[in-house]
């Protein structure tokens, strides 16, 4: 079982009942954090001090306020925390249920459980890091339910980044000339008008712009 947990959420009370759930595993040391730089930079220190975090338990959603922060999400602090400790183990504990958000994590890789923040959430993390702990996978019944939905449609990272460049205000020719920078491929202008076409008629959108509001309103992008 886990010795080193880390609780990345942002909200007191949920803290709280994570706690309270965590003692019923008798577990040695448990840290939390309301920033996700926070998170990062704690568990960052206990990688450089050979002492790494088991566990993570992180939401997705983190307020903003007066702090500048270079993590904004959990999304991305679990994708560099498991560049950084491939054997940590994440648990999502997030109210976020939407099929597509849920999906794409799965096929990231990055986690092993993802619990729903409802009537039944701390049970269910029970569950999941019962289940963790014995080398298994979890999903909330209610995530179970959202990841049977039919053609689901998941964007790669070419298209994450066409998108967010789209979503900018960059022309095609200035992606274009961004990707070649990077060595992005297809990086022709062509190809780029064709994927932006595509993407319009997967997602049943008349206009880029209305694919735009779209993707945002689904929190692909």
């Amino acid at each position: 079982m886990f010795k080193k947990v880390l609780v990345a959420d942002d909200i007191d009370s949920m803290n709280h009942a994570v706690a309270s759930v965590l003692q019923d595993f008798k577990i040695e040391q448990v840290e939390y954090a309301q920033y996700c730089d926070s998170a990062y930079l704690k568990a960052k220190k206990a990688i450089q001090d050979g002492e790494p975090f088991d566990l993570l338990i992180c939401d997705l959603s983190f307020k903003s306020d007066h702090r500048k922060v270079r993590i904004a999400s959990g999304k991305e602090l679990i994708a560099i925390l498991k560049k950084e400790d491939p054997n940590l183990k994440v648990i999502v504990n997030s109210i976020e249920d939407h099929p597509h958000t849920v999906k794409a994590l799965w096929e990231s890789g990055d986690i092993e459980a993802y619990v729903c923040k409802d009537r039944q959430g701390m049970k269910e993390l029970k569950d999941a890091i019962s289940n963790i702990g014995r080398g298994k996978i979890y999903n909330s019944p209610r995530i179970e339910r959202s990841l049977k939905q039919d053609n689901l449609i998941i964007l790669n990272d070419f298209e994450i980044k066409l998108l967010r460049h789209i979503s900018n205000g960059l022309t095609h020719v200035e992606i274009e000339e961004n990707f070649k920078a990077n060595n992005i491929s297809p990086s022709s202008k062509s190809a780029i008008e064709k994927r932006l076409k595509e993407l319009r008629e997967d997602f049943n959108a008349k206009t880029t712009p209305h694919l735009i509001g779209l993707l945002k309103d689904l929190k692909l992008i």
